[in-house]
Formats: C-alpha cells, sequence, structure tokens
C-alpha cells in the first residue's frame, strides 16, 4: 500500500485536497473527511504535510498524505500514480494559491511575480484537473470545486460603490482567469455528470493575507464542503459563496 494508506471499503468515497496542510484548505479537508470521505492532503511541504495527517488521524478520520506541486509536471504525475494506487478519485478540491507578494500595482508589478502566480493559482490547477481527470471520469459522483474568491469577480472590482478588492494586477486577475477556465471546464464536460464550480471563501483570516480577515478558516471552508457534496444532477459552472450566487 502507498506511504499513509489505511484500508477502506469500496463504498467510501475519496477526495484530494490541495494545500491542505493550513488554513482553509486544512478545514476542507478536514470537514470532508468529517462526512465520510477518504481524503488525500495534497502539500509540498512534508513535515506540515504529515503534521496535519497526523492532527486529523488523531480524531480518527481516514486521511492521508499526498506529496504535491501543482507548479510541478512530476509531482502531479506522482500525485495521481499515488491516488490510482489509493483506489481513484470522487472530488477535487484546487484549493492551492499563493498571492505573489508586493508590490502588486499594475505600474510597480514584475513580470516574472505575475507569471509566478498565474502559474499556481491557474495553471496549476489546469495541470492537476487534467491529471486525475480519468479517475474522475470513473467517479460514481465526481466533482471538481476551485477556491475563487469575489476579488477575481470584473462585476465587483467594477462596482460603482463598495467595490471589492485592493489594486492588484498578480493575484486578482489569476482569480478572474480561474473563474474563466472553471466555466470552460464545465461547458466541456457537460453531460458527464461531473460537477465544475468555483467558490468564495469569504475575507479569511489565514497567512495568505497576515491574518487579517474577519471570517475563519472552518467558516471559509463551509461552502466548498457543499459544492463538492452536491447531489447528482445539481449545478455546474457557477461561482458562488455562503449567500449565493455571485456574478462572474
Amino acid at each position: 500500500m502507498p506511504e499513509n494508506s489505511t484500508q477502506t471499503t469500496n463504498d467510501t468515497k475519496t477526495a484530494l485536497v490541495t494545500g491542505a496542510n493550513k488554513g482553509i484548505g486544512y478545514e476542507i479537508a478536514a470537514g470532508l473527511a468529517r462526512l465520510g470521505f477518504r481524503v488525500g492532503l495534497g502539500a509540498r511541504d512534508a513535515g506540515r504535510r504529515e503534521e496535519a495527517v497526523a492532527k486529523l488521524r488523531a480524531e480518527g478520520l481516514d486521511v492521508f498524505g499526498v506529496p504535491l506541486d501543482v507548479t510541478d509536471d512530476a509531482s502531479v504525475a506522482a500525485a495521481a500514480a499515488q491516488l490510482e494506487a489509493e483506489g481513484g478519485l470522487d472530488v477535487l478540491v484546487n484549493n492551492a494559491g499563493i498571492t505573489g507578494g508586493m508590490p502588486q500595482e499594475p505600474t510597480r508589478v514584475s513580470p516574472e511575480q505575475v507569471l509566478a502566480v498565474v502559474d499556481t493559482n491557474v495553471i496549476g490547477v489546469i495541470r492537476l484537473t487534467n491529471a486525475v481527470l480519468p479517475m474522475l471520469r470513473r467517479a460514481r459522483s465526481p466533482r471538481i470545486v476551485n477556491v475563487s474568491s469575489t476579488v477575481g469577480s470584473l462585476t465587483l472590482q467594477t462596482a460603482q460603490a463598495g467595490a471589492v478588492g485592493p489594486i492588484s494586477a498578480a493575484y486578482s486577475p489569476t482569480k478572474s482567469y480561474l473563474n474563466a477556465v472553471t466555466i470552460q471546464y464545465a461547458k466541456e464536460l457537460a453531460g458527464t455528470g461531473i460537477l465544475v464550480n468555483a467558490g468564495c471563501p469569504g475575507y479569511v483570516a489565514t497567512d495568505l493575507n497576515g491574518f487579517q480577515g474577519h471570517r475563519t478558516p472552518e467558516q471559509g471552508a463551509a461552502i466548498f464542503l457543499e459544492l463538492a457534496t452536491l447531489p447528482d444532477g445539481g449545478p455546474t459552472g457557477t461561482f458562488r459563496d455562503d449567500e449565493g450566487i455571485q456574478p462572474w
């Protein structure tokens, strides 16, 4: 059996959550495991990944570590092979993401900075999703959930009153790009039973924003648990948060 593997039943669904060693990703993984999923915690940092696995296992939850760097082809291929050996995949939650650091103003941001954020937040989603898609096609109730943000909503960014998000030429545009990619996957996979949706966790206090948010990671994870467990025939190609559908 692969590293960190435990025996499971044929009826148990398996989920993979990227960036699952901390913050919102950790709470998504914990929430899915508490709902009865077998959950792979995808993360680059081995120490943090195994610490998160141990913490959830201490709760009696069925989880395992998945070494994963979404920007690396070989790492993604190895993760897909591990999941195949673990019995397949039912739910993919693309949570891993970076801000790219400062400055973010378009007149000051560097091309290298933008490329790094796009590589993780968008290309990494495409790279991993395509690698595991054969398993999702075989699953009974497959779901793809992309962790986006309303700072990627062009409608909300340009609102005349209360526009969301700071000036950002790296992070926010990658969420706009991710939303667009979500739509395209939903269109291509329409009729396959694979539901593809994006969600926003709200302004959550995590190290991504220096813990400035007013929501907890548990609160932020809730919308993604909902999207990961949508009933068959449920919505696809949507962007939503706790308050409902949000504009692209």
